[in-house]
């Protein structure tokens, strides 16, 4: 019986034990500050802050482009035309492989001027833009970017796109010459009466604006994985306040 008495006592215990952990735990949850705006703001910038940079580096170096399928730079749909009726042209399916490399050279070429557009738009953020980002999708901040900058970052980054498409950065040839040459090349069969019997149709796309277009879009696909992984990889949170933000 007394066996039996000191068994129950101790159940007690136990669930007194137990009952004031979880109230502590309470007690303690309730004494961490919530997160203030200006937290909040301050940690959302800090997201693209880390998102750009980290993207911006990634598509700048050899290869970020030309060796990602994900944001690999092809030849325009519109020139679709060329690359099926590549057999017709003296140059051949090399010449198309090289024009690709050339196009997604001039996009890192260029990248690396992208991180300073962004900073206009990442300073300019609203408490209520934080607050819809932090409560948003997984890439509600990357969207955030390009609702408000897409069309300035167009303008700003194309010019910089075109430079590096008149650079020599393979054999010694532009991209804007090879593409010109293919174009050229092209379009004389196809306004030809030979092309116009066969149907085909005169490549003019604006080589920089093409670029540019596509450079930027996959610079965005970048800075989205980087903006996924902060929200749910704790690794990824590299500094306090985004710790902070977005810890669990």
């Amino acid at each position: 019986m007394k066996h039996l008495k000191s068994i129950i006592f101790a159940g007690i215990i136990s669930v007194f034990i137990f009952t004031s952990c979880e109230e502590t735990k309470e007690v303690i949850d309730n004494l961490t500050p919530a997160l203030t705006e200006a937290e909040v703001v301050e940690g959302l910038k800090s997201a693209l802050i880390v998102s750009t940079d980290t993207s911006v580096s990634q598509v700048s170096a050899l290869n970020g482009y030309f060796g990602d399928p994900l944001i690999k730079i092809l030849m325009p749909e519109e020139a679709a035309v060329i690359t099926e009726n590549i057999e017709m042209l003296p140059f051949g399916q090399d010449y198309v492989d090289e024009m690709v490399l050339k196009m997604n050279r001039a996009a890192e070429d260029a990248a690396g001027e992208a991180a300073e557009v962004f900073w206009s738009a990442i300073t300019e953020m609203t408490i209520s833009d934080a607050f819809n980002i932090l409560n948003g999708d997984d890439n509600a901040a990357t969207q955030y970017l390009i609702d408000h900058t897409y069309d300035q970052l167009q303008s700003l980054y194309q010019p910089k796109v075109n430079s590096s498409l008149e650079k020599p950065l393979v054999e010694g040839v532009s991209a804007n010459e090879s593409w010109d040459f293919l174009t050229t090349n092209y379009n004389e069969v196809a306004n030809s009466l030979i092309g116009q019997l066969a149907g085909l149709t005169p490549v003019n796309v604006p080589l920089d604006e093409y670029v540019a277009t596509k450079a930027l879009d996959g610079l965005f696909v970048k800075i989205a994985e980087e903006e996924k992984q902060i929200r749910h990889d704790p690794l990824a949170r590299v500094n306090d306040i985004l710790k902070r933000v977005f810890g669990d």
